[in-house]
């Protein structure tokens, strides 16, 4: 058996580690299966398009850990995650992922709340008298 290569994907407070090797296509997250852990359709197909985009759809086999964030957010870190583990795995993959945006991280995140407002930008109400 080929050994077992990891990665890291991350986005907003997601962080999810992505275990790949050869096999028949499960992905697994969490230890359950990913259509059973992304119950919405679009998220399914986060984690899959870097298969789909090397045309690697049922070669690897994918044991992914996420914490921290929500759904969306750990989706879109192990879209990440996959993408930068086959690109390990085969370097010719790099301008298909490149061109599909996959490799570059999402550097979207909350803004801090500031002192003296009531979130981020909001301010408290101003009364005049």
């Amino acid at each position: 058996m080929e050994k077992q290569r990891n990665g890291v994907g991350r986005r907003k407070e997601a962080v999810t580690r992505v275990f790949l090797s050869k096999g028949d296509g499960k992905i697994t997250v969490n230890g359950k299966d990913y259509k059973t852990y992304f119950s919405l359709v679009y998220l399914q197909n986060q984690v899959v398009r870097p298969f789909k985009t090397v045309d690697a759809v049922g070669k690897f086999d994918v044991k992914i850990t996420a914490e921290g964030g929500g759904v969306k957010g750990q989706a879109e870190a192990a879209m990440l995650g996959i993408a930068r583990v086959l690109l390990e795995t085969n370097p010719d993959f790099r301008p298909a992922l490149k061109a599909a945006g996959l490799l570059k991280r999402d550097p979207r995140s909350v803004e801090r709340k500031k002192f003296g407002h009531k979130k981020a930008r909001r301010s408290f109400q101003f009364s005049k008298r």
